[in-house]
């Protein structure tokens, strides 16, 4: 495996990682159920190793950009799924525009080496 493709791989893992830990963030009830509290530091703990990993060979605002927006949307969608937290036309726009903003960045930008 190349090491962009590994890069792109850690990248990955730390957004799956990133959304349990978020996941794990509302099943806390404000941090009063300490075992999710456990579980969401711990997930965040392997989101940002796994970030940092993906930083030995992606530009760091590439890397963030595709961690957060990525993350963003899948959480957006775990809200919505196992959460059922409805998402009005604003909240589908906004999302519309951050994966519009990412894949701008991964096609376009002369800062992504593919």
């Amino acid at each position: 495996m190349n090491s962009l493709m590994s890069g792109y791989l850690c990248l990955a893992s730390a957004v799956v990682f990133e959304i349990i830990g978020t996941t794990f963030l509302q099943k806390s009830e404000q941090f009063t159920n300490r075992i999710p509290v456990i579980l969401m530091i711990i997930f965040y703990i392997i989101s940002f190793y796994m970030l940092s990993q993906s930083l030995k060979v992606l530009p760091l605002s590439v890397a963030y950009a595709i961690w957060g927006g990525v993350g963003i949307i899948l959480t957006t969608g775990i809200s919505v799924v196992l959460f059922r937290q409805p998402l009005d036309i604003a909240g589908f726009i906004g999302i519309s525009l951050i994966i519009a903003g990412v894949v701008v960045v991964n096609l376009f930008s002369k800062s992504v080496a593919h």
